[in-house]
Formats: C-alpha cells, sequence, structure tokens
C-alpha cells in the first residue's frame, strides 16, 4: 500500500471506481433506465432484489425519499442482510437450487415487469436461477455484478453459468475479486470493501436516468418526498394513492 492513510487510499479506490463505471458503464446505464421507464409506462410493476451485503444497494432504492415509488424489494427470507442467526445461513442459502423458484411463484411478479437483480459474483445458484425463470416470466432482468468473478471463478448453479448470462442489460460495478480494495504488511487479509458504494451509486444513477426519461416523455415521475419535510407525507400520500396497484411494500 502506498503513502497516505488507509482512510485517504480508501476513498481513493473508491473514487476511482466510481470513475470507472460512470465512464465505462454509462451506456448501460442509460439502456437501464430507459427499460425501467418503458416498464412504467407500459403499465409494469418494479422489483430489486440482492442477497447478503448485496440487499443494501436493492433496498436503498426502495420507499426512498427523492427515489421512485415504484421500487419494491424483492424479499427471499434468510438472505436479506446480516439479521438471520446464524448469519452464515444466508450465505448457505444463497446456494440452495429450487429457492429461487419458490418466491418468484409466490410473488407478484409477472410478465410485462421488470427486475432488477445485485450479486457482486453473479455465481450462486441464487442470483442465476432468478434471473433465469424471471425471464422465462416473461419479465426483464437487469443484472448488476462484477464480471470479473466470470473469468476467475466458477459458477455454483448446475448450468456453469453466472447471473449475467440471463440479463437483458448488464451493468459491471468493476470490482476485483474478494471485494476489498487495501492491503497492509502488517494485516494478514486484504480489506477494505467498496462494492456498497459501487453498486448503490449505480443503482441510484439508474433511477435518476429512469425518472428524467419518464419526464421529457411527458410523464411525472412518481417520486417520494422525505417525510421529514414540510408537505412530505401528504406528497407521498397522493402518488401512493395513485399508484397503489404497483406498490406492495405498503401492504
Amino acid at each position: 500500500m502506498s503513502d497516505g492513510t488507509p482512510a485517504d487510499l480508501f476513498f481513493d479506490a473508491a473514487i476511482g471506481l466510481l470513475q470507472r463505471v460512470r465512464e465505462e458503464e454509462a451506456e448501460a446505464i442509460a439502456a437501464a433506465g430507459t427499460l425501467l421507464a418503458d416498464t412504467v409506462t407500459a403499465g409494469g410493476r418494479l422489483f430489486a432484489f440482492g442477497a447478503g451485503h448485496s440487499s443494501l444497494a436493492a433496498q436503498d432504492v426502495v420507499y426512498r425519499a427523492g427515489g421512485l415509488a415504484l421500487m419494491n424489494l424483492l424479499a427471499v427470507p434468510g438472505v436479506v442482510g446480516v439479521d438471520v442467526t446464524p448469519a452464515t445461513l444466508g450465505s448457505a442459502l444463497e446456494r440452495v437450487d429450487g429457492l429461487a423458484s419458490a418466491v418468484l411463484d409466490t410473488s407478484p411478479v409477472r410478465a410485462g415487469d421488470a427486475l432488477v437483480i445485485i450479486s457482486l459474483s453473479g455465481r450462486n445458484a441464487l442470483p442465476v436461477e432468478m434471473a433465469l425463470n424471471a425471464r422465462a416470466l416473461g419479465v426483464k432482468v437487469i443484472g448488476v455484478t462484477s464480471v470479473a468473478y466470470t473469468s476467475q471463478t466458477k459458477s455454483r448453479h448446475a448450468s456453469g453459468t453466472f447471473l449475467k448470462d440471463h440479463c437483458d442489460i448488464v451493468l459491471d460495478s468493476k470490482i476485483a475479486v474478494g471485494d476489498a480494495e487495501l492491503t497492509l504488511d502488517t494485516i494478514p487479509a486484504p480489506f477494505a470493501p467498496a462494492s456498497t458504494v459501487v453498486t448503490t451509486a449505480l443503482m441510484q444513477a439508474v433511477m435518476a436516468t429512469t425518472a428524467a426519461t419518464l419526464a421529457d416523455r411527458g410523464v411525472e415521475p412518481p417520486l417520494l418526498r422525505s417525510g421529514n419535510v414540510d408537505g412530505g407525507h401528504e406528497w407521498n400520500d397522493r402518488v401512493m394513492r395513485e399508484y397503489g396497484d404497483r406498490i406492495f411494500y405498503r401492504r
């Protein structure tokens, strides 16, 4: 590790990754925003899914001040974060064949909807199967993943494929395999993960693109306002009434 405090070096690494995705993923971000806008104008519903820490970026766009009211979390019990005990159970469930099928079969997701699937490695059975089955249902799939894993690891799905192989659009987070940006001679393992910073930024860039695309088409984007500003709750109540049939986190 070169000169600078660990904090400085982490910020440098994160900023460098953000700059890369800004430049290298611009076309994919635009395409993803357009796909979501197309889904909204066609009457479809929007969903986001992530397992483990990848779930954080999915949760960040659901019921979010300044965000699209139509983004719904497709939750899989036991894999949404580290609230399950033991936390290692969540990692194990990501490798279970058939779990994604059960989730989709009992979810409100249907043909004409759009689903964003976030998985850093994209190698586990759950995200791969989720993408495969969603597309078979007629759902458009956007994958947010690190493409580096496809050349440096093996798939854990029976097909031998990765999440990126079953998406309409792929956003590459550029995160290195292992998700740790820093090393020190005094520390035996690499440390300081940046995937949440970068993936969340990618998701918000897509949301911003979606909102602007809708506005360009003369459609008021169904955005939420903070409940901590005057009039925020009234604004949100109006949006939720208007789009209540496409909002599932309030039911």
